[in-house]
């Protein structure tokens, strides 16, 4: 029983690290990407979600962000000091995605943290979440930094995540059908980081 438990313990942790966290991580990149077309656009595309009513946003990031967001990370962080890797039935390099899969995921918990701290507890003492405040965040270079590495660590957690998702879900069984997803998600990691890296540059 305990067995069929943890199946589907792991089962949810795999499903909400794409649905909802992934789709978030993808929408809030695109958002921070318009920081590329300066301060104006910045706060325009981030000030549409003040047009929610308080309660109802606050509902909606708990129900979608938060709550879904620290079951994934602290089961994830317990996945990764369980797990060893499976030499027997991936290749090498199946190995060390798995490796830095969960060296990402315990970096974004700290990461991730963080942000949030540095962010959405500001906006609840009062601070304004603007392209102002994230300039003044990554104004200091230890921060840009350690931003860079977070965007790089989520873009990747979550494009290797995709391709686990698939294989542990029966959607790619094949050989074949894992190979082409391996292109797709480094695609996906490609393009979200790009877009990642180019927003938090957008506000130095």
């Amino acid at each position: 029983m305990s067995k069929d438990r943890e199946f589907l313990w792991r089962r949810l942790h795999s499903l909400l690290g794409v649905i909802p966290v992934g789709l978030f991580l993808a929408f809030h990149l695109s958002l921070n990407f318009t920081a590329v077309g300066g301060e104006e656009a910045y706060n325009e595309a981030t000030g549409v979600m003040e047009l929610f009513p308080h309660s109802l946003l606050l509902l909606m990031e708990w129900v979608i962000i938060y709550i879904p967001l620290m079951f994934h990370a602290f089961y994830g962080v317990f996945i990764a000091f369980t797990a060893t890797p499976n030499t027997g039935r991936f290749s090498t390099y199946r190995n060390w995605m798995f490796s830095l899969q969960r060296f990402t995921g315990v970096f974004l918990v700290i990461f991730i943290a963080w942000h949030i701290f540095q962010t959405r507890i500001q906006k609840a003492l009062g601070a304004h979440v603007e392209y102002d405040m994230m300039a003044d965040i990554v104004a200091n270079p230890f921060m840009l930094g350690f931003y860079i590495v977070g965007i790089l660590s989520a873009t990747f957690h979550l494009s290797n995540g995709l391709w686990a998702f698939l294989v542990s879900w029966g959607i790619t069984q094949s050989p074949q059908a894992q190979k082409v997803a391996t292109y797709v998600t480094n695609i996906i990691f490609v393009i979200l980081s790009v877009m990642g890296v180019a927003a938090i540059l957008a506000f130095v």
